[in-house]
């Protein structure tokens, strides 16, 4: 699932600043968009330059991988290829079950090391008092007291934002919340706040939340249920990337919207990566 990907990658590259220190110790001063040369060909989840020169490199893994160390050593040798520094890189883990990935490779006279992060090390009562909501919304995945209290506290928080910002924050905290199994207490909380939209009939948030809510139903209905979920969520990725779009260039002309609606879900999680560093909309979609 790449759903909670988009939403992750637009959190940390925006209004995100306390996770990204945690992560990386420092600060990213612009993101970069780095396609990898070779056979490969693999695209970077975020590669970032830090206000002290640096180079960030994080990638986000929802499952257990035995080979994620020698990706990352390939990440690592690629980008030196291009811009002659090894980048400081860690391996952010948001799934639900243990993590026991390795965070190095050992061989004859070899060592690659980076940083493995379990998401739930982060302290998320600290991320909650964030002033950023992106660090309020990313904490729904960090470790905490009591999740359901966190997201009474994080719908709070959102429902104090302006209208379109209120919108996309909800998006990408219910995608988050599925992978913790909190989209029902997203719903609930929701419900009791001043916020002027039912999540069930809202045409973006419905079919997201109505889906989840299907997660446990029985495995012969299972392709069925990933189809409309990957459908829902395609629809989120879009107004997501829209309302980001519109907050950093202004109301989108009828030819982009267009355009934008045409798009796969690939394309939509290209745009995402590019587009706090578009100039222009024409730039963006030309």
């Amino acid at each position: 699932m790449q759903e909670y990907d988009v939403a992750l990658k637009l959190l940390l590259k925006g209004p995100a600043s306390l996770v990204m220190r945690e992560l990386t110790g420092t600060a990213v001063a612009k993101w970069l968009n780095v396609e990898l040369p070779k056979v490969q060909n693999r695209r970077l989840d975020l590669l970032g330059e830090s206000i002290d020169g640096g180079l960030v490199h994080v990638e986000l893994q929802s499952a257990n991988d035995a080979g994620m160390p020698l990706r990352m050593a390939e990440y690592c040798l690629n980008v030196y290829r291009l811009f002659g520094r090894f980048p400081r890189q860690v391996v952010l883990y948001v799934g639900e079950p243990k993590m026991c990935m390795e965070k190095q490779l050992r061989g004859a006279g070899v060592l690659f090391e980076y940083r493995l992060i379990d998401i739930r090390s982060l302290n998320g009562e600290r991320l909650l008092e964030s002033r950023d909501v992106g660090d309020n919304v990313i904490a729904i995945l960090a470790g905490l007291r009591d999740h359901e209290e966190a997201v009474c506290k994080i719908v709070q928080r959102i429902a104090g934002l302006a209208a379109a910002e209120r919108e996309t924050a909800l998006s990408q905290l219910l995608i988050l919340a599925g992978l913790r199994n909190l989209a029902k207490a997203v719903e609930r909380e929701t419900r009791k706040m001043p916020i002027d939209i039912d999540i069930r009939e809202h045409e973006v948030l419905g079919p997201m939340f109505i889906e989840a809510r299907q997660e446990g139903r029985q495995e012969g209905r299972q392709e069925g249920r990933e189809e409309g979920l990957q459908e829902g969520l395609h629809v989120g990725e879009l107004t997501v990337l829209r309302r980001q779009i519109e907050k950093r260039f202004g109301a989108l002309p009828s030819w982009a919207g267009e355009k934008l609606a045409a798009l796969s879900a690939s394309e939509l999680e290209e745009l995402s990566e590019r587009v706090l560093d578009a100039k222009s909309v024409d730039e963006l979609l030309t």
